[in-house]
């Protein structure tokens, strides 16, 4: 089911990508720059949880559907954070464990679903809190200002060095998931 509207939503969070670097770009005040930018990341990574709660509600779930939705997360998350070191707002070290524990797991898995072990490494609850602690750090430090008397710069700092220890740890997670199946394949 390729056009379907979860399908589309999720289509939403790629196109979405130029849009966010693009708003860096134009000729605007940093701050309302900063704003467009965090309201459309807001915007388009809400379709995460929507898109899904759709093709479940709509009995609109399909493979395709299931393949688009974590790489549109993945292009979101690694696009913003490019954005982020470009603009010295996240540290290339940070950028560097989110977006390298992205290609390792997807290519883990990709391995493992060839093999038919993909159950192995099936979405854990520690990989859900990373995802939710990037996804709150992101807009922080794309608004980079104050709001309601709190520093998002700093916090989104703060988050985002959580999201990279949370990324480290949910590698790990998943790789020893993965050992018995590598061993066995290894032999």
């Amino acid at each position: 089911m390729f056009f379907t509207i979860p399908t589309i939503m999720t289509w939403t969070r790629i196109v979405a990508i130029p849009l966010i670097v693009g708003v860096f770009y134009a000729p605007l005040e940093p701050t309302t720059r900063n704003l467009i930018a965090t309201l459309m990341f807001v915007v388009f990574a809400a379709t995460d949880w929507l898109d899904g709660f759709l093709a479940r509600k709509l009995n609109q779930t399909s493979s395709f559907g299931a393949f688009l939705d974590p790489v549109a997360d993945k292009f979101l998350v690694c696009a913003s954070l490019l954005v982020l070191v470009h603009l010295g707002r996240a540290d290339v070290f940070v950028a560097l464990i989110i977006i390298g524990r992205e290609i390792a797991i997807s290519a883990l898995r990709e391995w493992m679903a060839q093999i038919g072990a993909s159950k192995s490494v099936a979405v854990h609850m520690i990989g859900k809190l990373k995802t939710t602690v990037q996804m709150v750090a992101i807009p922080f430090l794309l608004f980079d200002g104050p709001l309601l008397g709190v520093d998002t710069g700093i916090c989104g700092t703060w988050l985002i060095w959580a999201a990279a220890v949370l990324t480290v740890w949910s590698m790990v997670y998943y790789l020893q998931k993965a050992l018995p199946e590598i061993r066995a394949r290894v032999k």
